[in-house]
């Protein structure tokens, strides 16, 4: 049985071990846990390449000792080109493609957020060795997981025909099996360069030069003045206040205000046993009614009617807590919200704690590989919409994002980041995490190990079903389906409810973190 593990020194967290042992490194190095961070996610950008990329965006929050959080959007925006005119034009006219040039809407903000987190560090370590272990595995190459073959052969069919991801992602033309050998000697070359001239030429050098004239060759609206004028944001993060503490999140665009809507939302809620049928189905039940606010109202917060910190005043909560009914299910035939990412956690002996997250939206993103940079770009453009809504396309606008990494601050002071990956599974994840851990007291790896349950889809797979891992009672799915929710069972530990991951700091400098089981990461701390 997995336990949680322990340390004074230093720690991270995440879903696949060659990320993890890079932060790691950083970290036994003296270096900083937003260093760290940086040498995980530049390395898990190649190893777990289904689910990531610098092609992407990411998210940081940033808790330093003594000071309030940071929060960092690199979220990037669409092209100056990106209108519903242009689409017109090629005959596009119901929605956004998802893969492809076409569906290479937004500029990539993952490395711009990665120095943006990196100006807040005092003395910061060369860039060549924050990239040095992501520098190797491309030219060394890496072992393929199970998670990355499975993915690979189940969207083989949308991605097959799309530039590059042939000659980067499949072996003599076949999937990779499990425990294969794959090199990405392009993306190393790209790396090294980044390490010479800094993480601003992927914006504005010979790489962002090399992009612009691919991406616009293939089909994007995208141009080199969108590459050059972007840069990551500090932004300020929203907050909760619930029994347990101080919860924070991610502004719009992110979907970060549903996961503390919803948290906030279940500590209203008193006498219900964890894990219970009753549990579950208030979590559920919750989550409906947050998600139909979110999908009707949030996208770019220039273009919404509210500020989302407002979503969390009492006005509000009290309004969707009054319509909550705990012993039957509203019928739920929405559209889900697709999304596939890493989240990662990392604490430092300085008491610095950062939550962070990174994605190209879909598996493999657009599929769109440059064979000069061995980069492949984000679909996030794909989630935006070309009918009137909050969501809708312009130039130059912030898509809504599933990505949203959480950090909380106890009552007992105890600092706390967690996450997961997979769309709007996220949310509902964090608040089985954190509900289990700070509510009810579970030991750090048993409130992720535990069973999980995700309402409609998540990354791989459609439908808007109640699904339910089997390792939970068969009493307690009874119960839900007597509710009247439509119970779909998983296998006991099914990646479908998401990767997930924690990491806490205790007042007398205790680190603690913990890996999920379902994913192919570790917890390292020392």
């Amino acid at each position: 049985m997995l336990r949680a593990s322990f340390g004074f020194g230093g720690g991270i967290t995440a879903p696949q071990k060659t990320a993890a042992l890079a932060g790691y490194d950083i970290l036994r190095e003296g270096g900083t846990a937003i260093e760290a961070m940086v040498a995980a996610a530049a390395t898990i950008a190649v190893t777990y390449p289904h689910m990531n990329g610098i092609g992407g965006d990411a998210f940081w929050l940033i808790k330093k000792e003594g000071k309030k959080p940071i929060g960092i959007s690199g979220c990037g925006y669409s092209a100056g080109e990106a209108s519903i005119e242009w689409y017109e034009e090629r005959e596009i006219k119901s929605e956004i493609p998802t893969r492809g040039g076409a569906s290479c809407v937004t500029v990539p903000g993952a490395v711009a957020s990665w120095e943006k987190a990196l100006s807040l560090v005092e003395k910061p370590m060369p860039i060549l060795d924050l990239l040095s272990n992501a520098i190797a595995y491309c030219h060394n190459g890496f072992a393929v997981t199970q998670n990355q073959s499975f993915c690979t052969e189940t969207k083989l069919n949308e991605l097959i025909g799309v530039t590059g991801f042939s000659d980067a992602f499949l072996l003599n033309n076949q999937v990779p099996e499990p425990g294969s050998l794959l090199k990405q000697i392009a993306l190393g070359i790209t790396f090294e360069n980044l390490g010479k001239y800094g993480l601003d030429s992927f914006y504005r050098g010979d790489i962002a030069r090399t992009h612009a004239d691919f991406l616009s060759k293939n089909g994007s609206p995208i141009l080199l003045d969108d590459l050059t004028a972007f840069t990551a944001e500090f932004v300020e993060p929203i907050k909760a206040r619930i029994s347990q503490g101080l919860l924070y999140n991610l502004p719009a665009p992110t979907q970060g205000v549903s996961s503390l809507m919803i948290l906030a939302l279940y500590d209203k809620l008193t006498g219900i046993k964890v894990d219970s049928a009753n549990y579950i189905h208030a979590l559920v039940e919750i989550t409906k009614r947050v998600f139909i606010k979110r999908n009707g109202e949030l996208g770019d917060q220039r273009y919404m009617g509210s500020n989302v910190q407002d979503w969390l005043s009492d006005k509000i909560l009290n309004n969707l807590f009054c319509n909550l009914d705990l012993s039957k299910a509203l019928p739920w035939p929405y559209n889900p919200k697709k999304g596939d990412t890493i989240w990662m956690g990392a604490v430092d002996r300085e008491g610095t704690v950062v939550s962070f997250i990174q994605s190209v939206f879909w598996e493999f993103g657009s599929g769109l590989l440059c064979p000069d940079t061995g980069v492949f770009f984000q679909n996030r453009g794909a989630g935006f919409s070309l009918d009137p809504g909050p969501n809708q396309l312009f130039p130059r606008k912030k898509p809504f994002h599933t990505l949203n990494p959480a950090f909380a601050i106890l009552n007992d002071g105890r600092r706390m980041a967690y996450g997961s990956m997979g769309g709007d599974g996220q949310p509902q994840t964090q608040s089985a995490i954190f509900s289990r851990y700070a509510c009810f007291n579970y030991d750090l790896q048993r409130a992720i190990s535990s069973p999980r349950w995700l309402l409609g889809k998540t990354w791989g797979d459609t439908g808007t079903s109640l699904k339910l891992e089997s390792r939970f009672d068969q009493s307690l799915i009874k119960n839900l389906k007597s509710a009247g929710h439509n119970v779909e069972l998983l296998s006991a530990f099914s990646d479908l409810v998401g990767h997930a991951g924690a990491i806490v700091l205790n007042r007398e400098g205790l680190i603690e973190g913990a890996s999920d089981p379902r994913s192919d990461g570790s917890a390292l701390i020392f």
